[in-house]
């Protein structure tokens, strides 16, 4: 199926007499009529269902929906985008191991991975996306386990350049993650460029409405666990917890997210609720329709703002000035990539704050990419704790104003920016 058809009627399958639309299975529990099939259950020998905190029909559904969109083998829910950002290192990391990461990620993700994880033994070390392949390579250790970007970076809007990332990471013998949240599948498909392991935030794009946190993680079933056997031994040897089992051995190329639902779901939780994966589904149903006019309304915004003088710069790859353009052009659907960009106004950070107060249409919120344009200064938000000198070596300058572009009138938008930028 095309990716239209797939957004519409993916996932859910109705049999003869079965509901037309995907049902929300609100149970926490499910009977069955032996002991033993149930313990056949437990021991991973039979599929299906026995305890929502590991899996729940409904939320198997939308995973399988958001599976096929990103062309993978097997996919899971979370009940956040942290939690999946979380779990797709977790599920290959442990004490003493060490990933490599990208310094231009989301604020919450750079703070998992530099602060929380070595909490738990697992160091990480950033690196800039535009450093040289050999610069890269320096920060690959022997127990180095994976390589983690982020398709289109919070909140700079740098382009990754994927099929560079998978080389390297592939050269090192671990699989790159990348967080598609802000391109999602319908404008850029990671596993076509070499990439692994996919991630989402799925209250932004996907869910597309602000009104459920959720997330998933995806897998392309290309990368060899079993190669790289005495690296990642929590797929390739035993795990006593379900009798000497093998994921790799047992369930092939579906191994990484067995083992991430069965041992980490089991263990951690963070499963999300089927009601949200229920609203979840409605919002991917329009998920293409959605992009589509999200992306129009930010390129006619973007030229908009690079022709305003007050404008000192903007960053948003489909226009051609901007240094991720050709980039885009390449990797994108149509060369579109999302309805996010970021700019900086004469005046610097207080008149960045005027302006932001001075909006009426646009609100100030720290969310992006839904439905509503919204606006947000990550030196006074998200970022605030941070000098001018750690935004700055973050990719985020302490001008940045973060735009996302809504679905609503295009005309109505550009209308309120202007009335902003000449408030005094």
């Amino acid at each position: 199926m095309k990716q239209e058809t797939i957004c519409v009627q993916g996932g859910w399958q109705p049999k003869n007499g079965e509901p037309r639309v995907l049902p929300i299975y609100q149970s926490t529990t499910f009977k069955y009529e032996s002991s033993e099939a149930m313990a056949d259950l437990f021991d991973l020998k039979t599929e299906g269902y026995f305890y929502s905190r590991l899996q729940n029909p409904t939320n198997d559904a939308v995973a399988a929906k958001i599976t096929a969109l990103e062309g993978g083998i097997a996919g899971m829910l979370t009940s956040s985008g942290q939690a999946a950002n979380f779990y797709a290192v977790f599920n290959i990391c442990e004490a003493g191991d060490h990933l490599v990461c990208t310094k231009e990620i989301y604020g919450g993700t750079y703070n998992l991975y530099g602060t929380t994880l070595p909490k738990l033994g697992i160091e990480c070390t950033m690196i800039s996306e535009n450093d040289s392949e050999e610069e890269i390579d320096k920060a690959f250790r022997p127990n180095t386990k994976c390589l983690m970007a982020e398709t289109i970076s919070n909140p700079s809007c740098n382009v990754l350049d994927i099929a560079k990332m998978a080389r390297i990471a592939h050269k090192h013998g671990v699989p790159l993650i990348v967080d598609n949240t802000f391109a999602t599948p319908i404008n850029c498909r990671p596993f076509e460029f070499g990439a692994d392991i996919v991630t989402h935030s799925t209250t932004k794009y996907m869910e597309g409405h602000a009104t459920t946190i959720g997330g998933a993680i995806v897998d392309s079933g290309n990368f060899d666990w079993d190669f790289y056997g005495e690296k990642f031994k929590g797929l390739t040897r035993p795990d006593p917890s379900y009798h000497g089992l093998t994921y790799t051995k047992s369930f092939g190329k579906k191994a990484y997210i067995t083992k991430a639902t069965v041992q980490l779901m089991r263990d951690l939780g963070s499963i999300p609720s089927p009601q949200n994966s229920f609203l979840l589904n409605l919002g991917l149903e329009t998920l293409h329709l959605r992009v589509q006019r999200h992306c129009e309304n930010a390129q006619k915004i973007a030229e908009w703002l690079q022709a305003n003088e007050e404008v000192t710069w903007i960053h948003y790859s489909g226009l051609p000035t901007d240094p991720y353009h050709e980039l885009a052009q390449k990797q994108f659907r149509d060369g579109m990539s999302c309805g996010v960009m970021c700019f900086g106004i004469k005046g610097g950070r207080e008149r960045a704050i005027r302006f932001m107060n001075s909006l009426k249409l646009i609100a100030i919120v720290t969310h992006v990419a839904d439905a509503r344009s919204c606006i947000l200064h990550p030196a006074s938000h998200t970022h605030r704790q941070m000098t001018d000198e750690q935004l700055m070596k973050a990719g985020v300058q302490p001008d940045l104003m973060r735009l996302s572009i809504g679905i609503e009138n295009a005309d109505d938008l550009i209308a309120d920016l202007d009335q902003a930028l000449k408030a005094k």
